[in-house]
């Protein structure tokens, strides 16, 4: 399973950089691939393991805002691993094509 997700911390002002970075830390600590860009974080590992990240991220957060809002995106595909490098290869294949 893939998981793209956001955590954007409410109530803290303008910089969200650190509080956003004890999110990206709790994926990265993780173990599990993960990707992280200007505007998602994605991660790849079984259902509970992923759901568990996304969740002590989102708890990292809250624990210096207020209110935290969390956007997920779930590619549920079992039997499937690698997907997040899979995915990339075969569409720059057909973008070299």
């Amino acid at each position: 399973m893939i998981i793209a997700f956001s955590v954007t911390p409410l109530g803290v002002g303008e910089a969200v950089a650190e509080p956003v970075a004890r999110a990206v830390r709790v994926v990265r600590d993780s173990g599990l691939p993960n990707r992280t860009d200007a505007m998602f974080t994605t991660v790849e590992g079984e259902w509970d393991e992923v759901m568990d990240v996304v969740k002590r991220a989102v708890e990292a957060v809250a624990e210096v805002a207020p209110r935290v809002s969390l956007v997920l995106k779930a590619d549920v595909r079992p039997g499937v691993s690698d997907a997040m490098t899979g995915k990339l290869e075969s569409l720059e294949r057909h973008l070299d094509a």
